[in-house]
This record gives C-alpha cells, structure tokens and sequence, in this order.
C-alpha cells in the first residue's frame, strides 16, 4: 500500500507540471485555434531565465524566500514579453493565413529558441561563466529554505515537491478566476467563439490575444522553476518532451478547454508513474503517445472536448 501511495504522490507532483504546461497549449488554441509547438521551449528559456537570476542573486550560497520569489517573478515576466513578441512578431502577420503556415511558424519558433539558448552561456554573469552548447547546468535551489517537514510515515515526500504542488495548484485556481470570473476572461472567451464579432462590440481582438499568450507563457515559467526545483539539471533541449506530453495531456481533456488541460495532465503524470513502478520504467514517455492514440481512436474531441462541425 505504501508504494501505491509513493507512487500516486510522484504522479500527482509531475501531473501538476504537466496542467500547468497545458495550459497554455489549451488557451492559445482556444483563442487562435493555433498549436504554438514552441511553448514548450517556452517552459525551457523559464528554466534558463531563473538559472541566471538565481546566479546573479546568489541563491546557492544563501536561499532565502524573498530570492525564490525574485527567481519566480524575474523568469515569469521574462517568459511573458518573450511570448509577447512571439505572438507579435512571429504569429500576427500570419492570424489570417492558413493553418497551416502558423503551424510551421511556430515549429520555426522552436527551433531558434533551441539552438538560441544554445548560445547562453555567453549571457551568464561575468562571476559564473557558463560554456555555451547543450552541455546540461545545475540549477541553484531557491526553494531550499527551511520548511517543516511532513509526518506521512513510510512515505517519502520532498518538501519541495509540497511547495511546487501547492504553487501549481494556486495558479491553476487562479487560473479559473480570470476566465470566468472576470472581463478579460469574459472577453477571451468571446474572441474564442467568434473574434470578428468580438472585435464588432468593441473588444480589443489583439490585446486579448497578447494576454492569453503572457498567461501561457507566465504559467510556462512557473513550471520551470518548479521542475528544475526538484529536477536541477537542465539543458537547452529540456522542453522538448515535456511540451510534447503537456500537449498530450490538453488533447486527453480537450484541447481549449482548460479544467480538461488540468485533467488531462493529472491523467497522464499517474499513468506515467505507475506504468514505470509496476512494469517498466523504459516505457515512460511511450506511455504518452499511447494515450494520445487512445484518445484520438475513442473520443477525438477529449474528454471534455465537444465536436463542432465546420461548414464548408
């Protein structure tokens, strides 16, 4: 009993990750109809972001909550104009061209922001260089400060892994409050259904568009520095994977959709931990296209998706 439980605690921690990545494939879709492939070297520059914050403020000498909080806030507002000129540069000139052009744009996207990062080392503070290439870093620990311990028994659970639970946890909650809480929730919603119309009735197509992507990529950085937290190796290729399995994870619960994003990445974080603890652990990240095949075969649309055909 005790593994089960260890093991639905690692599932529930990397899920999390996972909803909180989704999120912003979920709500870029919503809005655009678009799947921006380069969230998740979105999630990778977060890390990057909150490595060199961490260095400048030198929190692997002295971690401190006031350094963690700077870490957090310094890599969100990093990730928020990177995807802002993201979409203004790189995806507006191109919003009423096909599809399929986007598509490309943005694997384009994903790549310069690879190979890009690759360079980073150049950009290290002068006190702490850091060669430049994929050559992996270790991450300082900002969330390393003294917090209590939990007494769960047999169960092994990290401190860091009750804080970034939490932290996920709040921001999904938050999450849900701007969309249907509030009059930009209300307005992305609208520019969701029907932008021309929404523009007609005076909502500011572009802005709202601006905004969804700040809170995706916002939402990227606060996953990052999470997993890198907890996982402190990370490398110019690290958004790879997990923004393949995060945009599993909003196709599982029904992409544009967002308690189905927070679903879907619950969803796949389980079964990844378990199928690894009781057959094979080489079978991990095969699990994840594997669902994906599920989904698409048994119900396209996801699990809280709806199918809306198009007229043509």
């Amino acid at each position: 009993m005790t593994e089960f439980l260890q093991h639905l605690v690692n599932g529930v921690s990397v899920g999390t990750i996972y909803a909180l990545i989704a999120l912003g494939y979920t709500m870029v879709y919503g809005v655009l109809k678009l799947i921006n492939f380069a969230h998740g070297d979105v999630y990778m520059v977060g890390a990057f972001s909150g490595f060199y914050i961490s260095h400048a403020l030198g929190v692997e000498k002295e971690p401190t909550l006031a350094k963690a909080l700077a870490v957090f806030v310094g890599s969100m507002m990093i990730c928020g104009v990177l995807v802002f000129l993201m979409e203004r540069f790189a995806y507006r000139p191109l919003r009423h061209r096909a599809r399929l052009t986007a598509l490309i744009t943005a694997i384009g996207v994903s790549l310069f922001l690879e190979y890009f990062m690759q360079l980073s080392g150049w950009f290290g503070p002068a006190s702490a260089p850091f060669p430049p290439g994929p050559t992996p870093r270790f991450f300082p620990q900002p969330m390393s400060f003294e917090t209590p311990d939990l007494p769960l028994g047999e169960l092994s659970i990290q401190k860091v892994d009750v804080i970034s639970f939490l932290v996920a946890v709040g921001f999904m909650l938050a999450l849900q409050w701007v969309v249907y809480r509030t009059r930009f929730g209300t307005s992305m919603r609208a520019v969701s259904f029907d932008s021309q119309v929404a523009g007609l009735m005076g909502i500011n197509v572009n802005r709202i568009i601006s905004g969804t992507f700040i809170i995706g990529g916002v939402l990227a950085a606060v996953a990052a520095i999470l997993v890198a937290s907890s996982r402190p190796s990370i490398n110019p290729l690290m958004g790879l994977m997990p923004g393949i399995k995060a945009f599993v994870a909003a196709v599982f619960g029904g992409i544009g959709n967002v308690p189905g994003a927070m679903v879907g990445g619950l969803v796949l974080g389980l079964a990844e931990e378990y199928v690894a603890g009781y057959l094979l652990s080489s079978y991990r990240d095969g699990i994840a296209f594997a669902l994906l095949i599920v989904v698409l075969l048994v119900k396209p649309a996801g699990l809280f998706g709806t199918f809306r055909p198009e007229k043509v």
